[in-house]
């Protein structure tokens, strides 16, 4: 699946600035004490603590009070007296690093054919020189879930920080999920096909259920190859799924409708995996019975119309309220293809305005990214023992009006906030200052 990335295709698009990007390092790893004094801290469980420091060692939360001391020598201390701080933000489903300019093919690498490449690893695609990356960290979004694309059985995710030199370096949790893509089980006609003289080979509902019943029959073959203590011959494909059977991946299903999701619902039944569901535009129908399934939903892009036509039309601001309310665990996600990313911040804050708290929208795309992702127990939020994925801003990060990143840190690293929006900003700023 690697490929080098041709960057000379996109030059013209993506010309550098006397001081280039590729003169912005991964910051060192930091051995020592840190210090984040006279903070109002967001610690991304749904608590405020207002006036506090954070005591980092050695990339670690150490402590966290309003009565800890500050020793003299070579420490570190960032005074952010009327500045907010938030836990690194997670964008949960994303193609980061494996596309960078979507309309040069030489720069994307994010799928492979056949339906059925469980054993793809998208990790090993993973651009670290993407420009892309920095402008998410801008926004405070400091990790990510690299997801592959296409087939039935796209292959495997994997949880990367974004500072970093390579891939072995950025990699937080190497393959933590499979991912599923749904076949579609909506007839959707094509109203010019009678016009074009088209004939539909196949009914679109059945060859998805034949498609359905494909994916579960591998997944039968390959919980027996699991269950075998000595199988006579290795087969990748059922050796790289083997983590579903004994929970330490989880299985994404990318769908939408609430047919989609029954048929997610059957997949834990019949063979007990963890289950998230990518997408879930209306699963807000089924909340109840997802919370019984114990199925957690990343909300892929609430910045999107409606799927139905008689749905709300502000359905999609309203969805992560509805999930809030019935206790199922949801994150929320910014999958456009134009932002790439950056508007995570602002698709929470769109859902702050539709029924959730501040704090529950910050949660969704913190904590409860975390835990659906695998890495709770390390990020996620600002808590004693976690990793030091910190980030500092001006105003409230959720409103696009007010928040300005001014720091981030990435397991107690201070890492450089230059990204080529910036230069590019100051490059005309100073073209046309006259």
């Amino acid at each position: 699946m690697k490929k080098l990335l041709f960057t000379i295709c996109c030059g013209l698009l993506l010309t550098t600035s006397s001081h280039a990007q590729e003169n912005v390092y991964p910051a060192k790893e930091y051995k020592g004490l840190l210090f984040i004094t006279n903070a109002t801290v967001h610690v991304g469980n749904g608590q405020v603590i207002e006036g506090t420091t954070i005591e980092v060692r050695n990339g670690k939360i150490d402590k966290i009070g309003k009565d800890i001391p500050v020793p003299q020598g070579d420490v570190k201390v960032f005074d952010v007296k009327g500045k907010h701080v938030y836990p690194g933000l997670i964008l949960t489903n994303s193609q980061l690093g494996l596309v960078e300019v979507p309309s040069v093919r030489a720069t994307v690498d994010s799928r492979e054919i056949g339906d059925l490449n469980p054993s793809v690893r998208s990790i090993v695609a993973y651009n670290t020189d993407s420009k892309v990356i920095n402008t998410l960290k801008s926004n405070g979004i400091l990790l990510a879930n690299v997801v592959p694309l296409g087939g039935l059985i796209s292959g495997s995710s994997s949880v990367v920080q974004l500072d970093a030199w390579n891939y072995e370096d950025a990699a937080y949790r190497m393959e933590n999920a499979i991912h599923f893509r749904m076949p579609s089980l909506i007839n959707r006609p094509n109203p010019f096909a009678a016009f074009m003289g088209i004939v539909p080979q196949t009914d679109p509902l059945k060859r998805g259920m034949e498609q359905i019943a494909e994916v579960k029959a591998f997944f039968r073959q390959a919980q027996a190859y699991a269950n075998t203590s000595k199988p006579h011959s290795t087969n990748l494909k059922y050796a790289s799924v083997k983590g579903l059977f004994n929970k330490s991946q989880k299985l994404f299903v990318h769908c939408d409708i609430v047919k989609e999701m029954l048929v997610a619902v059957d997949f834990v039944k019949e063979f007990g995996m963890d289950v998230v569901i990518v997408g879930g535009s209306e699963s807000y129908q089924i909340a109840p019975l997802l919370k019984a399934n114990n199925i957690a939903v990343i909300l892929n892009q609430p910045h999107s119309l409606p799927t139905m036509q008689d749905d709300d039309v502000d359905q999609p601001y309203k969805t992560a309220a509805a999930l809030q309310k019935a206790g199922v665990l949801f994150a929320i996600n910014d999958e456009d293809g134009q932002t790439r990313g950056r508007n995570l911040p602002f698709n929470a804050g769109t859902a702050a305005a539709y029924g959730l708290t501040k704090e529950q929208a910050l949660q969704a795309i913190t904590l409860n990214a975390a835990t659906i992702l695998g890495v709770g127990d390390r990020t996620g939020s600002i808590e004693v023992g976690k990793d030091a994925n910190i980030v500092v801003s001006e105003g409230d990060i959720l409103d696009m009006r007010t928040s300005l990143v001014t720091h981030a840190f990435i397991q107690g690293r201070h890492v450089d906030l230059t990204d080529k929006h910036k230069q590019l900003y100051e490059r005309y700023k100073q073209k046309y200052a006259k």
